[in-house]
């Protein structure tokens, strides 16, 4: 407390004002209140003050500190010392009241404060911080409004607490706290959670915590929801549901469903429709007795149907549509099990088939394996069919075939070679002169191949051990048991064994090209470059004679081996001289022979697979040695310098003596042809001349007769055109007039229009203002009328009568008046006759 510096001796306080006076003698300090006037004597110290008192209006409070003591009158305890008793460190809420000094040690803690409002749906958490009434320190509870709240300094406010709005299709969940009775009366254990679903405002208890807020799931007739329970409890349903235990909501139970704490939403299940013309197979199916999945059950479910899978139910391949099947169709089926049907009694594993035209629906008992078609092959196409039981690998070809439960199509491999050559035109092809292939192969199909014209196609057949050939043109069906003889031959130049590979053997003619070292008697060593035409003679009735052809596996490197043997030992006996001059009988009759009188023969022959030689062409002879080849080469080349000179100097003599004949003949044909030009120079200025005087004629004669005719088209336009005027000053006249005629029709008629108008509009108001008239008439009564007629003459009358005058007039003097007539009137004398 803090002393006032003040030694004014008298002090005037205020009303609702006060002082704290302290007594320096009995140093006791006391409260001076006003309205007064206070004389501080010599031992009076004034401490504080004059200080306004603490006043409390309507609906607040206050927190004073130190707060006096109070008996059970609520007086002020005073010590034997007058010192006023104080509760140090205590607090005390002071409301509404008249205004109140505070006395020495008091404090007003803060301002005065409004009380607070507790609005609807809000609460106060409130918590005892001492012991009180039935109330233990650290108790909570709630204030709930709508209310005001009255402080106490035992209570302590925790928070504002609001209440949470439920809205339709949600719901709060909620946890305790602490063990207690919720507002529905049902012990909740601390940790326990629930769900409530009232809809409108929630206010929470102290001992409730609210999780979280759940929204529901709308359920449709094509929408469920599937659950699992996390523990054992009783649904909103009434069932009981096992921990672990999954089950649905449908539309049926329930629009819409708020899962509960125990319950895990696992996901919505659509419905599975099913029209009339499909099917399912559901797996485990759940049996309606007993609620649980049959494991390892099929269950067929036929349209027009909906349903929802069950927890544990799942479709086998999905919805699946109703095999139709038309009269070249068939399904192929199995037996799971052993059942009955129209056609007798099936053990697993039996195989038929279902023919249409027909729609089937399989049984859970059987499997559909596949669906089958009738293979329709022309004469030129086949399949090849294996049958399951036997083995047994068969072609069929030209007919429509179905294949039985027992049979199956049957896959016939080929090399790579063989695919290679297949799918090219089936010519002689290179290694690397090959096409791209086509599309792949179908390998069930009979494998066909056009042999070309004039050539043959052996094939062995691996089951019967024999070969057969086929000549072209035709068309080959390898068997099953069936393989192509793949021809490997030589080829390039020079050749090379193995450098092409063919299906077929052309017979020829033909020809083929190799290079033939040979070397001289003097050593001389040269490059045949030889071309040797072939065919084969081959007796294709004989099936020994046809399979000989291909005895020689490569007919074209055997060839040129035994040709190129006998050319290198018939050249090897002659100089280089005598080779060059006489080359091509040398090779000839090496190769061919001569007969008796020396005469080269015409072919050579190979007996062992019938292949004859009939010509040998000589397309080069190099020499392999570089210096001969320079030598030769020079040789050649002056020869032909020579000759090429000769022929040079003949052709320039036979040039010049041609050149001086054309120039004689050119000379002649020139007079000649000038002579012909002047006649006809002068026949062509004869003919302009003739020609100008009829161009004269013909374009004045034009002239005048196009005058003549422009002056008769004028006339005529004019007198047209006069016409047609005439014309139209006639319709625009009488079009001006109907147009004059019907406007003052027009007006006519308007102007009688609004005169009838007139006279019906005077006629409704005069009938109106008569019907008026006599509706007033008939109201007011003719006595009335004729009294409120009779009351102004009566009443001036009287009223002259009691003034003594007859009459009188009055004026304003301003405006004046001629009497002379008049007074005679005014004046009672004798009336004038």
């Amino acid at each position: 407390m803090s002393r006032r510096n003040d030694s004014s001796a008298v002090i005037r306080i205020k009303p609702y004002f006060y002082v704290h006076v302290l007594d320096n003698n009995t140093n006791v300090t006391r409260t001076v209140v006003g309205p007064k006037t206070f004389t501080r004597m010599d031992h009076q110290d004034v401490v504080s003050g004059p200080d306004a008192m603490v006043m409390i209006p309507p609906r607040h409070y206050c927190i004073i500190q130190n707060p006096v003591s109070r008996n059970e009158d609520n007086e002020v305890v005073v010590e034997e010392s007058g010192q006023i008793k104080i509760r140090h460190g205590d607090e005390e809420i002071r409301f509404e009241q008249d205004p109140f000094p505070l006395y020495p040690g008091e404090k007003l803690y803060g301002k005065v404060s409004p009380l607070q409002v507790v609005a609807p749906n809000t609460a106060i958490r409130l918590r005892s911080v001492r012991d009180f009434d039935d109330r233990v320190a650290g108790d909570e509870w709630l204030f709930e409004g709508p209310g005001t709240y009255y402080p106490r300094v035992e209570v302590q406010v925790v928070e504002i607490v609001r209440a949470t709005i439920i809205q339709p299709n949600q719901a709060l969940r909620l946890r305790s706290r602490k063990e207690f009775v919720d507002s529905t009366g049902e012990t909740r254990l601390a940790g326990e959670e629930w769900i409530v679903r009232s809809a409108g405002a929630y206010l929470p208890d102290v001992n409730e915590e609210i999780r979280d807020t759940i929204s529901a799931y709308i359920l449709t007739d094509k929408k469920a929801l599937q659950l699992e329970a996390t523990r054992t409890f009783v649904d909103v349903f009434g069932h009981t549901r096992k921990a672990g235990e999954q089950w649905l909501v449908s539309f049926d139970d329930a629009e819409t469903h708020i899962p509960d704490v125990h319950e895990r939403v696992i996901g919505e299940v659509p419905i599975t429709t099913l029209n009339s013309r499909q099917y399912a197979i559901v797996l485990d199916p759940v049996d309606p007795k007993t609620g649980l999945p049959s494991l390892g059950s099929r269950q067929l479910r036929k349209g027009e149907v909906s349903f929802f899978l069950l927890p544990g139910e799942r479709l086998e391949s999905g919805i699946q549509n109703v095999h139709v099947l038309d009269s070249e169709e068939a399904l192929l089926l199995r037996s799971r099990e052993t059942f009955e049907d129209a056609d007798g009694t099936k053990l697993p594993g039996d195989r038929w088939m279902i023919f249409g035209p027909c729609d089937y629906v399989p049984p859970v008992e059987i499997e559909i394996i596949e669906k089958r078609r009738a293979i329709p092959l022309d004469e030129n196409e086949g399949i090849y069919i294996r049958d399951i039981k036997t083995g047994k690998v068969r072609a069929v070809t030209g007919e429509s075939y179905m294949l039985n439960p027992y049979e199956e199509l049957w896959e016939k491999e080929l090399t790579d070679i063989v695919e290679e050559l297949l799918s090219k035109d089936g010519r002689y092809q290179g290694k690397n002169g090959g096409r791209n292939k086509t599309s792949q192969r179908d390998k069930t199909r009979l494998v066909t191949y056009r042999t070309p014209h004039n050539s043959a196609l052996q094939i062995y057949d691996y089951k019967e051990k024999k070969a057969r050939v086929v000549f072209g043109p035709d068309l080959v069906k390898l068997g099953p048991d069936e393989e192509f003889t793949v021809l490997e031959l030589s080829g390039d130049v020079p050749k090379e064994p193995k450098q092409i590979n063919a299906l077929a053997l052309l017979l020829g003619p033909d020809f083929m090209t190799d290079v033939v070292v040979v070397e001289t008697s003097d050593h001389a060593r040269l490059s045949l470059k030889l071309s040797y035409n072939w065919h084969f003679e081959v007796n294709r009735e004989s099936e020994e004679a046809s399979t000989r052809i291909f005895n020689v596996p490569d007919f074209v490197g055997d060839a040129c081996k035994a040709i190129a043997s006998r050319v290198r030992g018939a050249v090897a006996v002659h100089s280089f001289d005598n080779f060059h001059k006489h080359s091509a009988r040398i090779i000839r009759k090496a190769v061919f022979g001569a007969d008796e009188e020396g005469h080269i023969l015409g072919r050579f022959e190979f007996p062992s697979n019938d292949l004859v030689i009939t010509n040998i062409d000589i397309q080069s002879v190099e020499p392999v040695d570089s210096r001969t080849r320079d030598a030769l080469q020079k040789s050649v080349q002056l020869a032909i310098e020579i000759t090429t000179k000769s022929q040079e100097a003949a052709a320039r003599h036979e040039a010049e003596r041609r050149e001086q004949e054309a120039r004689g003949k050119l000379e002649r044909q020139k007079i000649s042809d000038e002579a012909q030009a002047e006649n006809a120079r002068t026949k062509l200025l004869s003919f302009q001349a003739h020609s100008a005087a009829v161009e004269a004629t013909g374009q004045a004669t034009a002239e005048a007769k196009a005058r003549s005719e422009a002056a008769l088209i004028e006339g005529e336009a004019a007198v047209k055109q006069s016409e047609l005027q005439s014309q139209a000053q006639t319709i625009k006249a009488e079009s001006d007039l109907n147009q004059e005629i019907a406007t003052q029709e027009a007006e006519i008629e308007h102007k009688r229009a609004l005169v009838e108008l007139e006279i019906q509009r005077a006629r409704d108001l005069a009938r109106i203002e008569s019907s008026k008239f006599k509706r007033i008439v008939d109201a007011i009564g003719a006595n009335t009328l004729k009294a409120i007629a009779q009351a102004g003459p009566e009443m001036q009358a009287k009223l002259l009568e009691g003034l003594g005058l007859k009459s009188f007039l009055i004026t304003d003097g301003n405006s004046p008046i001629n009497l002379f007539n008049t007074a005679s009137g005014l004046i009672g004398g004798p009336p004038q006759q």
